[in-house]
């Protein structure tokens, strides 16, 4: 196509004006992207290869494409069928256990079903959750499950229109894309904070990260300053330091810099036990007795908590299960949607339990 008459850009025009587009429930098609672009499925199919198209056709085609929502089917084998033997899973890091067992409880729960993990690390980013959510669901998935409930109004958008079933996880947000499986994390940071007041600590510090990208240690600082507040235990001792994920290298850092600010620190609550196993060793470093100098909890019961010196005081989850009642969500969805039912509108809480240990 060389270019365009004025005919087709009234075709074109019209097109874009029409309000029986494709709803969030429908998702788009190529012959519906060619209506809007006023031109052949042909020529899309070629803006799709990135073959040689004339410039102001090919920016039709994309605003179209941008429009709609619509998604290239990179899976030929789900053409027919229109299912693939995929799960997505976004998890914002591979390194980190509490994932890995998320992501293991997912894959136990869907395997029997015969379906296989299509696995995406976030690197605790939105933009590249939104890229990697547009990327890989051009396989057509059975269903995504996502960490968190943080999200680009794009990433939304697109889920919806995609009509895949989704699942948040290790959040319980206001409000879901569709289903979510978690716990509080402001609640279960507050609850350590009552269980450092409980063993007579008063001067309690929060040493978290210093990016707002992890919404889950946002929301444990948050639940930390809405305990001290609650509590009248005075002015909070906040110390933010680096970029996720945080590690225990953060750790040692941030409570010496805690330290140097509020010397009379008695206890201080961590984003994560990596965070805290950090604290502790530099603490060790110092001639600090844990706890007696100082009192040390950590987030999430991770496996160096059971095994450092001394063993540290954390909040457990239950990442395992986490994962496998998502896979659960997804399949029961997966499996309503096939059937023509309405899916399901769930939000699982995942009790968590602070395990008092030998840091505090």
């Amino acid at each position: 196509m060389a270019g365009h008459s004025d005919e087709t850009n009234q075709v074109y025009q019209a097109a874009m004006s029409r309000e029986d587009i494709p709803t969030s429930s429908t998702p788009p098609r190529m012959a519906d992207v060619a209506k809007l672009a006023g031109v052949s499925k042909m020529t899309v199919s070629r803006v799709l290869a990135g073959r040689d198209v004339a410039p102001h056709t090919r920016q039709r085609v994309q605003e179209a494409i941008d429009s709609l929502g619509y998604l290239p089917d990179a899976s030929a084998g789900s053409l027919s069928s229109g299912r693939s033997e995929f799960i997505v899973a976004l998890v914002p890091s591979l390194i980190s256990s509490n994932f890995a067992d998320t992501v293991r409880g997912l894959h136990d729960a869907v395997r029997p079903q015969g379906l296989c993990l299509l696995l995406g690390d976030t690197n605790y980013q939105l933009e590249e959750e939104a890229l990697l959510v547009r990327t890989l669901l051009r396989h057509r998935p059975v269903g995504v499950m996502l960490t968190g409930s943080a999200h680009l109004a794009s990433t939304r958008e697109l889920l919806q229109r995609a009509a895949v079933p989704v699942v948040e996880t290790w959040d319980l947000p206001a409000e879901p894309i569709e289903q979510a499986v978690g716990f509080s994390n402001a609640e279960a940071a507050a609850a350590m904070v009552g269980h450092l007041q409980e063993r007579g600590y008063r001067r309690i510090g929060f040493i978290g990260g210093a990016s707002a990208l992890d919404d889950r240690g946002v929301q444990r600082r948050l639940g930390y300053l809405q305990a001290i507040a609650a509590s009248g235990l005075g002015e909070p001792r906040l110390l933010e330091h680096g970029a996720s994920p945080i590690t225990m290298s953060h750790g040692g850092e941030a409570v010496r810099r805690l330290l140097a600010r509020w010397p009379d620190t008695d206890a201080v609550l961590c984003v994560s036990d990596l965070s805290a196993f950090g604290a502790i060793m530099e603490c060790h470093r110092q001639g600090l007795r844990v706890p007696d100098d100082l009192a040390v909890a950590g987030f999430g019961d991770f496996e160096v908590s059971r095994y450092c010196t001394p063993t540290i005081t954390t909040v457990a989850v239950d990442p395992y299960g986490i994962g496998q009642r998502a896979g659960e969500m997804l399949l029961a969805s997966a499996e309503a949607q096939r059937e023509g039912r309405p899916r399901p509108r769930l939000c699982a809480r995942i009790d968590y339990r602070i395990l008092a240990r030998e840091s505090t």
